[in-house]
């Protein structure tokens, strides 16, 4: 009687699919369960690598959905600035998924958001986006109504979504000691005031991701019930770690976790699926070629070829794509005026998290 081996195909044997071919050609990585069509309204959100999702989407026709796309009349480096196009709501990074479980518990539940404001000279600042309005806000009246559009935003683009794309960035945050709600980063970085008493800091396992991924499954499907959820891991490494370890360990547990997540609601949960972006950028069958010198940004060369890879899978499995997109009522931004400026790579991302590198010592020769 022949063994379960003996009749696998390539792609299951490290030296056909793997070892003996150019990284740039192996394929098949994805299986996608869910079909995502030009036709399909797709949201967005998670941490900055989302942001690159999103455009590849906008290039190719699909139907991103931008339900707060921000005043007529900015200028392509107002609108990253103050955050509006980046994802399909205003919110800046969400980068954990206890951050996603509090956004959606505030849009679609009757919980309110915690008073609590952050100061800088002067200005107001919102703990739980605070990279979105640049200089802060003149008050905490004109900061709380910018937070009202963002979850009517919010309510509306799970409403009408057929698939939410969340990238998982990071386990670890801060959060307030007595009730528990999570900064989207640490207090006194961009804004606000560090207080040890008062700010403490998380580093979520997995027991805890998984029901935070729940609770944000529940919230979806509560308000879409036929809304699906795709999830994707951040391969970009964390910029600073609080929690005592190595930089480059902290970033191999805070990704491990997220990565072991993914599976388990995608084995678990019939309208959830996971696109391994991760892997394709950090693999060591990639030899490093996608990120730059950093180390951390990833390369246009690696976003492409991560979509690449998508759209590709995503044939192969349900067949090529017939007839073009349809003009949606809520499709991108026309493109920016030639007489703007164009916007390198690294311009084109907004990155709270980055705020911490300003904070690196020189490192000893």
């Amino acid at each position: 009687m022949p063994h379960p081996y003996e009749n696998l195909p390539e792609d299951r044997f490290w030296r056909s699919a793997v070892a003996e071919r150019d990284a740039l050609d192996i394929t098949g990585l994805w299986k996608p369960k869910l079909r995502i069509s030009h036709r399909t309204r797709i949201v967005t959100a998670g941490s900055c690598f989302a942001q690159h999702f999103a455009k590849a989407l906008v290039a190719r026709r699909y139907r991103w959905q931008d339900h707060e796309p921000g005043p007529p009349g900015l200028t392509p480096a107002q609108r990253l600035d103050y955050h509006y196009g980046t994802f399909s709501f205003r919110t800046g990074n969400i980068y954990t998924p206890r951050m996603l479980r509090q956004w959606l518990t505030w849009a679609l539940t009757d919980t309110p958001v915690p008073a609590e404001v952050w100061g800088r000279e002067g200005r107001v600042y919102d703990p739980f986006r605070p990279g979105v309005e640049p200089g802060g806000f003149h008050s905490a009246t004109e900061m709380a109504a910018s937070r009202q559009d963002t979850l009517a935003a919010i309510r509306s683009a799970v409403t009408g979504a057929q698939v939410f794309v969340f990238t998982l960035g990071l386990t670890e945050a801060w959060a307030d000691r007595t009730t528990g709600v999570e900064y989207a980063v640490c207090p006194g970085t961009i804004a606000g005031t560090f207080d040890p008493k008062r700010h403490l800091f998380v580093n979520h396992g997995f027991a805890a991701l998984l029901a935070d991924m729940q609770a944000v499954l529940q919230l979806l499907q509560a308000t879409n019930p036929r809304i699906r959820l795709l999830l994707t891991v951040s391969p970009v490494p964390l910029t600073a770690t609080a929690s005592g370890q190595h930089v480059l360990l902290a970033t191999s547990h805070s990704k491990s976790m997220l990565r072991a997540v993914a599976p388990e609601l995608t084995a678990t949960e019939g309208l959830v699926d996971y696109f391994p972006s991760y892997e394709i950028i950090t693999h060591p069958a990639y030899r490093g070629r996608f990120y730059a010198p950093n180390l951390r940004s990833v390369l246009p060369e690696g976003v492409d070829h991560v979509m690449r890879s998508f759209f590709q899978d995503q044939e192969a499995a349900f067949g090529p794509q017939r007839g073009s997109a349809p003009v949606d009522i809520a499709a991108p931004p026309p493109p920016p005026d030639p007489a703007e400026p164009e916007l390198s790579e690294a311009e084109e991302l907004r990155c709270e998290e980055e705020i911490l590198a300003a904070f690196a010592p020189v490192p000893h020769a």
